[in-house]
C-alpha cells in the first residue's frame, strides 16, 4: 500500500468522467437474435419467385390423372369408379381440396404444390432447430428447398411426394414433441398425420414403420423400468396412423367404389411390384441416382459425410439413432417395385438437407473446438454456398429464364404435354359436358384440361402392355367401355412414352383400334410432335401434312 504522502490528491478543479462504455448497434442485435428467421425468409423468397415463374408448366401425367381424380370429386364422383389407378386416394381427395382453394388450372394445381412445398420447408427448419442449431436449421432448409425444386427429381411437378414430406416432417415435430412431453394427445396426432402421408402415397408406410421403432426405442432409452408408456404410446400412434385409411375404405364402399379400389389398389398393385428382374436393378439404380445427383453431387456427399459425424460431433452423436433410422427407411421409400424414377427420390431428400446441416455445423464445430482461425471456421459454410452455387449456375437457364412451355420441354422432352393443351382446347370447344373422350395412350391430362369424362376408366394404358396376369382382361375391358360409350372424340397417341409397348406385350387392343377407329371416326386433327416442339394441322390444313410418323397424336370424331 503506498504512503499517503505518494498519493496524488485530485485537483480542485478536476472533474470525474466515466469510462466509455460500448453500446451495440441495434441492427447488430437484431441480426444476431434473428438471423435464422431472416435466412429463412430469404430461402423462401427465392424459390417462390421461382415457382411463380413457372406456375403455369404443363401438366405431366401423373398431374393429370390427380387432377382428373380430384375433378371427378368436386362432382361428387368418388375415385375408382370411372378411373382406374394402383394410387391411394388420399392424393386424390387433395388435389380436390387444392383445386377447390385455388381453380382447376394449371396455375391453381402448381399455387397448391407452392404452398406445401413452403411448409416443408418451413417444418424442415423446425425439425433441425429441434434437433441441433440455428446453423443447421438454416443449411437444411436452404439444401432442401434448392434439390426440391430442381428439374432432375421433376421439382415443379405436383408429385404426391411433394406432398408427403410436409405430412411426414409434421408428424415427426409432434412425435419429438410427445417424447419429450409424454402427452398422448401428441402421439395420436402424430401418428394420424403419418397416416394421411400413407394415403397419399403407399411408400409412405416406411415413415410409419420408422416412427413407431423410434418412438419405442426412445421411450425405453429415457425409462428403462417403465414398460407401461411405451405400450400405450405405440398402441395409439399405430391406432392413430391407420385410421385415415380405415376411414377411406368406409367412404369408398359407402359409394360403391371399394372392389374396384381394392383391385387396383392391392391386387394388381401386387403383381405391378413384381414385374422388375432384379438382375437390372442395380444399374437401374445407379442410372437414375446419377440423374437426380446431376449438379448436385458436392450436397449429396456432404449427406454422406453428415452421416459419419455420429463418430466424431457429440451433437451427432446424441441423435444417432433417428439420423440412422430415418436415412434407412428413407432409403426404402424409393425401393417398392425397383423402379426408381426421379420424383420417387423426393421422399429421400429431407433426410439428405437434414445431413448437410449436421455436417455444416459439426464441421463448425470442430474446428472452433481446436482453436482455429475464424478464415478455417468459414470454410464449411463458404464449400456449403459453392456447393449450393453450382446446381443454380448449371440449371440457370431451368431457374432463370425459360418459359414454362421451355421447361417443360427441357423435363420431358418426348412427352406430348405441351401438345395436350392444344387437342383439350378443341375438344372442350366442339362439344358439350355430356359428351365422352377415349384417350388410346396415357394421357389423362387431356381429359382434365377439355373437362371432359372419359369414355373408359383405363385413363393410362400401361398396365395392358405389361407381362401381368391381368393384362389381358384389362384390354377386353377397355375395349367393351369404348364400343358401349361410343365417345364423340377418341385421341390415339401414338408415341412410345405414352404406351411403354414391349417385345412381350399383348398388342391385341392396338390391333383392334385400328380397326375400330377406321371404321368409326374419321380423323380432323394431327399432331407432329418433335422434342422441343410440333406442328398441328386441323381439318382446314390436314392435306398439308407429311407421313405419319412414330411421334404422332390423332384427334378423331365419331362418323
Amino acid at each position: 500500500m503506498p504512503h499517503p504522502r505518494n498519493v496524488r490528491k485530485p485537483h480542485k478543479y478536476s472533474v470525474n468522467i466515466p469510462a466509455k462504455t460500448y453500446q451495440p448497434n441495434v441492427l447488430v442485435l437484431f441480426l444476431k437474435k434473428y438471423w435464422p428467421w431472416i435466412s429463412l425468409t430469404l430461402i423462401i423468397l427465392f424459390t417462390v419467385s421461382i415457382r411463380i415463374r413457372l406456375l403455369q408448366i404443363p401438366l405431366e401425367r401423373d398431374e393429370g390423372e390427380f387432377a382428373y381424380m380430384g375433378q371427378l370429386m368436386l362432382q361428387g364422383i368418388p375415385p375408382y369408379l370411372l378411373a382406374y389407378n394402383m394410387k391411394f386416394p388420399g392424393i386424390y381427395a387433395l388435389y380436390a381440396l387444392i383445386m377447390a382453394a385455388f381453380g382447376q388450372t394449371i396455375i391453381g394445381i402448381h399455387l397448391g404444390l407452392l404452398v406445401f412445398n413452403t411448409a416443408a420447408i418451413v417444418l424442415l427448419f423446425l425439425l433441425a432447430r429441434r434437433l441441433f442449431d440455428d446453423l443447421t436449421s438454416v443449411v437444411s432448409a436452404s439444401v432442401y428447398a434448392l434439390l426440391s425444386l430442381s428439374p432432375t427429381v421433376c421439382g415443379t411437378a405436383a408429385h404426391a411426394t411433394q406432398f408427403i414430406v410436409p405430412f411426414v416432417l409434421a408428424a415427426t415435430l409432434l412425435l419429438l414433441h410427445a417424447l419429450d412431453k409424454g402427452k398422448y394427445w401428441m402421439i395420436f396426432a402424430s401418428g394420424f398425420l403419418y397416416g394421411l402421408a400413407f394415403i397419399i402415397k403407399q411408400h409412405a408406410a416406411f415413415f410409419v414403420i420408422f416412427a413407431v421403432l423410434y418412438f419405442i426405442t426412445d421411450s425405453l432409452r429415457k425409462n428403462r423400468m417403465d414398460w407401461k408408456r411405451p405400450l400405450i404410446g405405440t398402441f395409439i400412434l399405430i391406432s392413430a396412423s391407420v385410421i385415415p385409411f380405415i376411414i377411406s375404405c368406409l367412404l369408398l364402399y359407402i359409394t360403391g367404389a371399394f372392389q374396384k379400389f381394392w383391385f387396383w389398389t392391392i391386387t394388381y398393385a401386387h403383381q405391378y411390384v413384381s414385374l422388375k428382374p432384379l438382375s437390372g436393378v442395380p444399374r437401374e439404380f445407379i442410372d437414375h441416382l446419377y440423374l437426380v445427383m446431376y449438379s448436385g453431387e458436392i450436397l449429396w456427399a456432404m449427406a454422406g459425410l453428415g452421416l459419419t459425424g455420429i463418430f466424431w460431433d457429440k451433437k451427432i452423436k446424441a441423435n444417432w439413432i433417428f439420423l440412422t433410422g430415418l436415412s434407412f427407411f428413407s432409403f426404402l421409400t424409393i425401393i417398392p417395385g425397383f423402379y426408381f424414377r426421379n420424383h420417387y427420390f423426393i421422399t429421400l431428400l429431407p433426410v439428405v438437407a437434414l445431413l448437410n446441416g449436421a455436417f455444416i455445423s459439426g464441421m463448425v464445430r470442430l474446428f472452433s473446438a481446436r482453436g482455429m482461425p475464424s478464415y478455417i471456421q468459414a470454410l464449411p459454410v463458404t464449400v456449403l454456398a459453392i456447393a449450393l452455387m453450382i446446381p443454380v449456375w448449371t440449371l440457370r437457364d431451368f431457374i432463370f429464364k425459360a418459359s414454362p412451355i421451355e421447361a417443360c420441354w427441357m423435363i420431358y422432352y418426348d412427352n406430348p404435354f405441351v401438345e395436350s393443351i392444344d387437342i383439350a382446347e378443341y375438344i372442350k370447344n366442339h362439344s358439350t359436358t355430356d359428351d365422352k373422350i377415349a384417350i388410346l395412350g396415357s394421357e389423362p391430362q387431356i381429359c382434365f384440361y377439355s373437362n371432359r369424362k372419359s369414355a373408359t376408366g383405363y385413363i393410362y394404358v400401361y398396365s395392358l402392355m405389361e407381362s401381368q396376369n391381368y393384362a389381358g382382361k384389362m384390354q377386353e375391358e377397355m375395349i367393351r367401355e369404348i364400343e358401349t360409350i361410343r365417345p364423340k372424340y377418341a385421341v390415339l397417341v401414338n408415341m412410345p412414352h405414352s404406351w411403354k409397348a414391349g417385345m412381350d406385350s399383348n398388342k391385341s387392343i392396338l390391333y383392334w383400334a385400328k380397326t375400330y377407329l377406321t371404321k368409326h371416326y374419321r380423323t380432323i386433327g394431327v399432331f407432329n410432335v418433335a422434342p422441343t416442339s410440333y406442328v398441328s394441322f386441323w381439318e382446314n390444313n390436314l392435306t398439308q401434312c407429311p407421313a405419319v410418323s412414330s411421334t404422332n397424336i390423332f384427334v378423331m370424331e365419331r362418323n
